[in-house]
Parts: structure tokens; C-alpha cells; sequence
């Protein structure tokens, strides 16, 4: 199969995001992750730019073994030497020089004409080649380049030696078909293309930068300039861990190799997320949270009965774990009875079916049910109602004011089927309540936390409380919800005493 070099440019492109500050060992860091991906090339900063960033690339270029490690440098004899400087311990040492050759870029930024434009890169060309066998060019704004100047210097810097032709789309203008197309024209009108390499570095602006890279490769570029997660400037560059996928997932049509290896890609996107402080979007392809998330129904039983029926690609391809379905509101009873048998409970269908109904009611109150809410719904349904008799709170009552010790009286309906009233005082409305509602039982408990959130928008929005108690040596969370905050805090409570009762019932069964 055909190869494709990946050059990875997270440590250059991807720092100049704005807002990321990496300092050398983090480089190093990612840099041996990047290694163990399998990149082709790594360009690991900008040497010129700093002594910061020339030790990161030196040492970097001293570290890692399996990738090629290169520097940028601008088409001047300082920035080349800086580069050589900082790579020329690597095992196969690469200089990476740029000039813009772009009307706009040329007339406003570089204030020079075509010819002078030529000469330079010439020259940087020239003077790099005499320092390492590798050596890569950049057009510098190349797509939106006079196609005619881009054949006249592209043809001069190969003349001048140069390895590598990259023609990137610097500020994402481009559509993959217009740049497909100058790859095509640039492949069969350039003096000595068959000499070089082709690349493609294209940024995200207009949201084709993968899309634009294929493309390019389709039509004669032999590497693709990209970066983990997609970060860079502006709207970031080409997502490595999404052109990999594609075409490894898409080998059918594109019939090419990168060489990557696809299980360090979770791990690798996570460490870059991490040290650089850039959350990943939930719905990011290949490794975001939701990328092998399914909440509907229909998704869900599907993909119990078969997997493909609407994963293209399998967590375990690019190192993910087990995904367990989502549960929510959408959720199916397929989904609901496929976490319940894997959480290892064994459910008659009268009782999964109350399980079930229970937590649709609870998913219509919450974004996403989580394992300790599937675990109390199913758990109670395990040894239900019927089966324990439990607590019920009939009504709370609290008695407060700024010069009063608060006070709260509760009436709960004991397991035995008698209606108590406790009475207790506290330093608040909610201890007195807990005080209160301890009265239920024989010995102290421990209230280890309690939390109460708002469920949904508004001022008539559901109260949540979460307790967690310790009585017992056992620790017991408690949730429950209620328009008005003491009560929700009441029931929670006292749904971790019921929760106590469930599981003494179960271990009592279970001497049986």
C-alpha cells in the first residue's frame, strides 16, 4: 500500500493555540507519546523563538529515537541555524523553512516582489541543505498563491534541494476540491515534482481542514501536517487522530498506510488535553466523550444485537475501553436490561419492568442516570417494597426563626405500619431534621455528606438532595427530590435508612 508520512505538529502549530504555555518537560512528555503513536515527523517548536523553546527541541531531538524531529525555521540564515542547533543530535536531523508566497502576504507583509520572494527561499533552501539531507519548504498562505508563482518556486527550491513541498491552506480557505486540484496541477506542472515529497497543512477556519487534507492526498500529496485533538491557531489545524481513523477505517478507497498505531490515539489525546488545559467537546469524532455514546432506544438495541449496525468504528481500535451505554430519557428496555444484567442482577420482568418505569421517571428529571442511581433503582426493585417494609414520611414540619432554636417535627410511618411523630432541635433547619428522623433507629449515624441541586431552570424547579450516611460500619446514599429543599433533604435521609433495611434483608438472605 501506499504510504503517507503523518507530520505532527502539535508542539509547534498546536502551542501557538492561544492560551497554551507548555514548558519543556511537558513537551518531552508528549513528544514520547507522539513516538509511541508512530508519527513519521515531529515538529517540536520553533527554536528561534525562545531558549525555552530551543531546549525543548533540543532535548526532544536527543530523546526520542523512532520519529524524525524537526524545528521551524523562517527563511533566514539565523532561524536555520537555530533549528540545525537544536536538531542536529537526532537521528536523522530536519529543517523545516517557510516563506510567504502569497500577493497579499508578499505586497503587505514581506514588502517584496515575485523575484525577490524566489531568490530568498533560494537561499534558505540552499543553506539548510548544506547542513542536513532533510529539508522542508513551506509556502507560506500557498493556497491562496498565483498557481503560475507557486510552479516557478516550488520548481527553484527542489533545484536548491529542497525534500519536502508544502503547500498549506494557512488561513482554512479552501474547499477539498479546489485543493485537491492544486495539488494535481502542482504534482503535474512543477519542474522535479517526482523528486520530492508533497504536503498538506491545512487549518480549520471553515471546519474542512481533515476533509482538505484528504483531498490533497488523493491528488498527489505523500504527507499530511496535522495535529492531536485539531489545535492551533484560530480554529486549530487537521485532527491527526481523525485523519488516521479515516483512513484506516476508509483503507477501501484511499488504499494507503500512515503507520500509526491507532490504540495510543485515546491515550495521546487525553495527555495532550491534560497538559495543555483544552477540554476535548463532547461530540469531538474518534475521542470524544460521546464519540461511542448511544442514548436513543433504537441505537441502543441495535447495537446490543450487533455492534456495526451503528459503530463504524470499535472503542477498542483506538485504545478506548468498554463503552457502556448511555442511559436517559431516550434509553430503551433493552439498554436498561443489558446494564442490569451486566451490574450482575437478575431481575424477574415484573420487577425489571418497575425498575424500568422508575427510571424513566428519574431520567426525565436528570441529564444522564448514573451507576449509583441504576444501582439504588435496581437494588430496591432486587428486594422490593413488598418484600421489605420500610419508612414513609407522611409529613415534616419546621418551626424557624432568626431568635428561635429550630425545631423540626416529622410524622413517618414506621416498617411495623405504625405512624410516628419525632420531634428534635439543631443548629439549622436540615440538622433538625436529621436529628429528628435518627429517632427511627438505634444507634447514631454519621452524616458524611449532603448535597441539594437544582433540577432544571426556574423558581418552581425540583429540589435534589443526596445524603450519605454511615451507620453501622455501612455506608448508604440517600436520594430523593421535592419542590421544597427541607423536604427533598427529609426524604433523602430517609432513603438511605430505607437503603439500610434493603440491604440487611439481602445479607440476611443471603446466610440463608
Amino acid at each position: 500500500m501506499r504510504k503517507i508520512d503523518i507530520f505532527d505538529t502539535t508542539l509547534r502549530d498546536g502551542e501557538q493555540s492561544a492560551g497554551i504555555n507548555l514548558n519543556t518537560a511537558e513537551k518531552i512528555e508528549i513528544a514520547k507519546q507522539l513516538e509511541r503513536l508512530g508519527v513519521t515527523i515531529i515538529e517540536a517548536g520553533f527554536p528561534a523563538a525562545s531558549p525555552g523553546d530551543f531546549e525543548a527541541v533540543n532535548l526532544i531531538a536527543k530523546t526520542v529515537k523512532d520519529s524524525i524531529i524537526t524545528g521551524l525555521a523562517r527563511a533566514v540564515k539565523g532561524d536555520i541555524d537555530a533549528v540545525y542547533n537544536a536538531v542536529k543530535d537526532a537521528q536523522q536531523p530536519h529543517i523545516h523553512t517557510f516563506l510567504a508566497t502569497s500577493p497579499i502576504h508578499m505586497e503587505y507583509k514581506l514588502k517584496k516582489s515575485p523575484d525577490q520572494v524566489i531568490e530568498q527561499a533560494v537561499e534558505a533552501v540552499k543553506y539548510a541543505k548544506s547542513k542536513v539531507n532533510l529539508v522542508e519548504f513551506s509556502c507560506e498562505d500557498g493556497f491562496r498563491s498565483d498557481t503560475d508563482f507557486l510552479v516557478r518556486i516550488i520548481s527553484e527550491v527542489i533545484k536548491a534541494g529542497a525534500t519536502t513541498i508544502n503547500v498549506p491552506d494557512t488561513v482554512g480557505y479552501a474547499s477539498p476540491q479546489e485543493y485537491g486540484a492544486l495539488f494535481k496541477f502542482l504534482r503535474e506542472n512543477v519542474a522535479g515534482a517526482e523528486k520530492v515529497k508533497f504536503s498538506a497543512h491545512c487549518h480549520d477556519d471553515l471546519g474542512m481542514a481533515v476533509a482538505n487534507s484528504i483531498a490533497a492526498m488523493e491528488n498527489g500529496a505523500d504527507q499530511i501536517e496535522c495535529t492531536i485533538n485539531g489545535i492551533g491557531e484560530r480554529a486549530g489545524n487537521a485532527a491527526l487522530e481523525e485523519i488516521g481513523v479515516a483512513l484506516h477505517i476508509r483503507k477501501d478507497i484511499y488504499g494507503v498506510e500512515t503507520g500509526l498505531n491507532l490504540k495510543e490515539i485515546k491515550r495521546s489525546s487525553q495527555l495532550v488535553s491534560r497538559l495543555t488545559g483544552v477540554v476535548i467537546q463532547p461530540n469531538k469524532a474518534v475521542v470524544g466523550r460521546n464519540a461511542f455514546a448511544h442514548e436513543s432506544g433504537i441505537h441502543q438495541d441495535g447495537v446490543l444485537k450487533n455492534p456495526e449496525t451503528y459503530e463504524i468504528i470499535s472503542p477498542a481500535l483506538i485504545g478506548e475501553g468498554d463503552v457502556p451505554l448511555v442511559l436517559g430519557k431516550h434509553s430503551g428496555r433493552a439498554a436498561f436490561r443489558d446494564r442490569s444484567e451486566k451490574m450482575g442482577f437478575q431481575l424477574s420482568d415484573e420487577k425489571l419492568n418497575k425498575a424500568f418505569a422508575e427510571f424513566k421517571k428519574l431520567a426525565d428529571r436528570k441529564k444522564e442516570v448514573t451507576e449509583e442511581d441504576l444501582l439504588a433503582l435496581l437494588t430496591e426493585q432486587q428486594v422490593s417494597v413488598e418484600d421489605v417494609p420500610l419508612f414513609e414520611l407522611k409529613s415534616v414540619q419546621v418551626q424557624y426563626g432568626t431568635e428561635n432554636i429550630p425545631t423540626a417535627t416529622a410524622s413517618v410511618q414506621t416498617p411495623e405500619g405504625e405512624v410516628k411523630t419525632v420531634v428534635a432541635t439543631g443548629s439549622g433547619s436540615v440538622e433538625a431534621i436529621f436529628n429528628t428522623l435518627e429517632q427511627l433507629v438505634e444507634g447514631p449515624i454519621n452524616l458524611q455528606d449532603y448535597r441539594v441541586t437544582s433540577v432544571g431552570k426556574g423558581r418552581d424547579a425540583l429540589a435534589e438532595a443526596v445524603t450519605n450516611i454511615q451507620y453501622q460500619d455501612y455506608t448508604y446514599t440517600g436520594r430523593d427530590n421535592a419542590q421544597d429543599v427541607l423536604e427533598a433533604s427529609a426524604k433523602a435521609y430517609l432513603n438511605a435508612i430505607n437503603r439500610h433495611l434493603i440491604q440487611e434483608s439481602i445479607r440476611a438472605r443471603q446466610l440463608v
